[in-house]
């Protein structure tokens, strides 16, 4: 059997925001019933062809780190996670829409991930002290994704996406916010969901993620 090509991703964000159960969700197509917390960072594995059932196709061993998403300032608490943040290959930065903390410390993680060399600050960062330009060269792909939006009143829902609607902009990133309906988990294909083939492209979008 040829060996296959590795790409790690990182999955950041706050504790709380559901990563582990997304990433569960992607690489064993189903839910993660009773998630704990995750301690250091945990790894689960996908195996994904791109551009299945094309000339291009290529299998590819995709890891998903599931970084522990404890917002300590503490600098030994980031030097520790940095560890995790070398040879990435792209980076899902999770939110939850029923917390607004959790969407303005996307920067931090931001920061933290692609600054790895630099010694850390502990300081919050939100997006009135975001710069765009200081990572307009960054080459890792980055992927917005909200979740919980089942739990927002349909009523409400319009002013917590405008809330949000700068995040994919400041980052450069594609952005996708869930609905989590209790039927069955929609694959389109083998695509990981929100990691298209090519690099970026722009405009937010909504994905309804079905389970059993």
């Amino acid at each position: 059997m040829a060996s296959l090509d590795r790409v790690k991703v990182l999955v950041l964000g706050d504790s709380g925001v559901g990563k582990s159960s997304l990433v569960h969700l992607l690489c064993q197509n189903q839910v993660l019933g009773n998630p704990s917390w995750t301690v250091g960072c945990s790894v689960d594995v996908r195996v994904h062809d791109y551009r299945e059932g094309t000339p291009e196709e290529k299998t590819y061993y995709i890891e998903l780190w599931d970084v522990g998403g404890s917002v300590g300032s503490a600098n030994s608490v980031k030097s520790t996670r940095a560890v995790f943040y070398n040879s990435v290959n792209g980076i899902i930065l999770v939110h939850d829409l029923t917390n607004k903390k959790s969407s303005q410390n996307l920067y931090r993680w931001s920061l933290e991930a692609l600054n790895r060399d630099l010694v850390p600050t502990g300081v919050l960062v939100t997006n009135g002290d975001y710069d765009r330009e200081q990572f307009a060269d960054n080459q890792i792909p980055l992927l917005v994704i909200g979740t919980k939006l089942d739990q927002i009143h349909e009523t409400k829902r319009h002013e917590v996406l405008t809330r949000i609607a700068f995040l994919a902009e400041d980052f450069n990133a594609e952005e996708i916010n869930l609905v989590i309906e209790k039927r069955y988990f929609l694959r389109e294909g083998n695509q990981i969901p929100g990691f298209p083939d090519r690099k970026r492209f722009g405009g937010g979008t909504f994905k309804s993620l079905h389970y059993d």
